[in-house]
Order: C-alpha cells, then structure tokens, then sequence
C-alpha cells in the first residue's frame, strides 16, 4: 500500500491552525473568493462532530448558527462523509442552507496528492483547459500542453473541467486519478522553491514530492442556495500501478 495524501512534516496541529495536508475543507470560500476577510473560510479551522462511523466510513458535521463570523451570518449544515474502499478514498461535501435567506458560496477540497519526483510529474485532463492565474493577477490564460508538468510555482483555478484528471507519477510507477461530481472547477498548487521556505508549518523540501489538485467551486461562479436547500459535491481518489 503506498501513502496516496501528503502532510508535512512540520504541518501544525493546534487548532484553529489549519493543518498542512491531507484534505482541508475550504468553506463556505475559496480563497478570498467570498465577503469573508480570511482565506478558504473557517470550517478547515474548527472541529467537527462524528455523527456516525463504522470501520470504512465516518460521517461528519458541522452546525453553525450564523454568529461567530461576522463576515458570514449565515446558518448552514455541513456533513462531510468519508470512506475507504480498496484502492478508493471517497468524499461527500453536503451542504444545507438552514436559514431564512439565501446562502452563496465558493468550496474545494483542497486535497494534497503525494508524488515521487515533482520534476517528472505530469498532471493530464486539462489540456486546452481555461484557467485563472494567482501568480498574474487572475489573468485568463489556456493550456496549450497535452500535460501539466511542473518547473516553477503553479497556483491555477482552472474552470470547468472534465470530471475526471489524472496525476501521473513515473518515478512512483503509479498514476492517481481524482474523480469529481458537483465541483465545477480544479485547482492545481504547488508552491515551489520560496514560497515553501517561507512557510513555517510545511518543509524546504517538501514542495518535490506533492501537488494539490482541488475539486473545487471558485471560478465559474458560486453556488447560491435557497432556504431549506441542499447541495452535494463528492470526489473519488484512486491510485493503480503504472509501468511508466
């Protein structure tokens, strides 16, 4: 069994810290695409309560009322479900508007992908793909490559992609495939050379052997939810081996 998520070996975990890996929750925005004055939200930053688990699978939530974010007073319920199945890492984002008035936002699963050699990964599935570009001001820009490889910082939110990409990892000998429904958009991260030295809770180093892809809903718009209404978004991470 090989290790699918990546976490720092310096990743912090003392709350309300967000930890350094795995799959923090950004809700109810992604990055500072919301009213909210902190980046991704708060749910990645507060503790969630089991309301069911059995060996494979664990359900989670997240209940707020509305009052302890003044940049948010929206009530809202968050279940995020969990399970394990072979070679699958299964999750399920449920969102329920609780309050009185309509409830809008951005999300992703910002899901940390454990890689060999970031110098030979490849990311496919995004190829023509429009995407938003961090590193210049959100400029609009097109993929012209076949694949993504990596020889600098990539910070892309890439709109309305296919809902099914691949990391392809030869130096692994494995290609992990990130299967979506519901999360419109993708984010692919990787924070190279000095953004990772100027982060405290995340390695020097440790910028060659990860990657983030991200269902996410961020570019093409938000989701807006009437009173009463739900929303769902799920993701399917599976490796197999590769010959590459």
């Amino acid at each position: 069994m090989q290790e699918l998520l990546f976490v720092s070996e310096k990743a912090i975990f003392a709350p309300p810290k967000a930890i350094r890996g795995g799959v923090p929750l950004c809700f109810p925005q992604f990055g500072m695409m919301g009213p909210m004055p902190s980046q991704h939200g708060f749910a990645r930053n507060v503790a969630f309560s089991v309301v069911e688990q059995e060996p494979w699978r664990v359900k989670l939530a997240l209940e707020y009322d509305g009052s302890s974010q003044p940049a948010f007073p929206h009530p809202f319920t968050l279940h995020v479900i969990i399970s394990i199945c072979d070679n699958h890492l299964l999750q399920e984002l449920v969102v329920l508007n609780t309050g009185p008035s309509p409830l809008t936002f951005t999300a992703a699963l910002h899901t940390y992908i454990r890689v060999t050699d970031i110098h030979t990964a490849k990311v496919r599935g995004l190829s023509q793909g429009r995407y938003l570009d961090n590193l210049a001001a959100l400029q609009q820009s097109t993929q012209e490559e076949e694949e993504l490889g990596f020889s600098g910082e990539v910070d892309r939110v890439y709109l309305s992609t296919p809902n099914t990409i691949q990391v392809i990892d030869p130096s692994g000998k494995r290609v992990v495939t990130v299967s979506k429904e519901g999360f419109p958009d993708a984010i692919v991260w990787n924070p190279w050379i000095a953004k990772a030295a100027s982060m405290a809770d995340f390695g020097d180093e440790e910028y060659k052997v990860m990657l983030c892809i991200e269902p996410a809903v961020a570019g093409s718009g938000p989701v807006t939810l009437e009173p009463g209404a739900e929303w769902q978004g799920k993701q399917d991470l599976a490796y197999q081996s590769s010959s590459a």
